[in-house]
């Protein structure tokens, strides 16, 4: 009778399985095909001169070479994006998680509507007009208009054509719309935290609300914070549109030229899909070298 009810047991844990991974089947399939096999073909396409219209020649690590040695508007766009992930991503990192933070001991009231300004302008389409409104390059721009008023130009400067000004008014837009899908998921963590451990909390010798954020709070929603670290490195990582869509592309004397902006200049344009598949993997890797740093970056919060 044990020997049947085991094998039994054994036939449904078998069962479950099936139905486990019946249920997963169309997030694999799809996951595969539109993610992971992409990715591998740019890889392999990344060693070969392929310009769509004829069939790829292999050229092994030509492609690499040339970026890194040949290409100067690539070695630019470099530099202009890691500036903009330095100082963006951390920034928008932190701004999302204390912005949260504070929204969370809010009047449950005013707590949605706190949380829908803050995240507007990373969904909102106006963001660029409202800036270049703001920075126009002409007299009437906000910023020209009171900067001559206050008689500290004589003439209107051209905000998003000067080389001197594009990459940090494009900073300011980037961390303004930095508080999407990973601030969201900072305001679902908090919100979800069990109350107890702040009382356990207080009475193994928490004395205020720093102590309370690091050792109880930050803990408590690991999976939050690694959720937003990685779509703020993707995001700092991907800025490509913003500085197409306020300085033009290219951009004036390649100032704000992004190792987007290369890739699609190379993909889209030019359809040298071997060049433009090596800009790809390039990002790639950088992006998960980044995202495994900050992934045990945080794992040692609250230890």
């Amino acid at each position: 009778m044990k020997l049947f009810k085991k094998y039994s047991n054994a036939g449904w844990r078998t069962k479950d399985r099936i139905f486990s991974v019946c249920y997963l089947a169309p997030f694999i399939i799809l996951f595969f095909v539109f993610t992971i096999l992409p990715v591998l073909i740019s890889m392999i396409l990344s060693f070969t001169d392929y310009n769509v219209f004829q069939m790829p020649k292999i050229v092994f690590f030509q492609n690499y070479l040339d970026l890194l040695f040949g290409d100067d508007e690539f070695l630019m766009a470099v530099k202009n994006t890691f500036i903009i992930a330095v100082i963006t991503g951390p920034v928008g990192y932190f701004a999302s998680l204390f912005i949260a933070w504070f929204i969370n001991d809010l009047n449950p009231k005013i707590r949605p509507v706190m949380v829908l300004f803050f995240y507007a302008p990373s969904i909102s389409g106006g963001v660029y007009m409202i800036w270049q409104i703001m920075f126009s390059g002409d007299a009437h721009g906000y910023a020209n208009s009171l900067l001559m008023y206050l008689n500290i130009i004589d003439q209107p400067i051209q905000w998003f054509t000067d080389p001197k000004y594009m990459l940090p008014l494009v900073i300011a837009v980037v961390i303004w719309m930095s508080l999407g899908a990973g601030f969201l998921s900072f305001v679902a963590g908090l919100r979800n935290i069990d109350r107890t451990y702040y009382e356990v909390g207080y009475i193994e010798g928490i004395r205020n609300r720093w102590q309370e954020l690091w050792y109880v709070t930050l803990p408590s929603m690991k999976p939050q914070l690694m959720f937003g670290a990685v779509m703020s490195i993707t995001s700092s990582f991907g800025v490509g549109d913003v500085t197409t869509a306020l300085c033009g592309f290219p951009s004036t004397d390649y100032a704000a030229h992004t190792i987007i902006n290369h890739l699609n200049d190379y993909g889209s344009t030019k359809f040298e899909m071997g060049y433009a598949s090596a800009i790809a993997t390039i990002l790639f890797i950088v992006m998960v070298g980044t995202n495994k740093l900050v992934q045990s970056v945080i794992s040692g919060v609250g230890k």
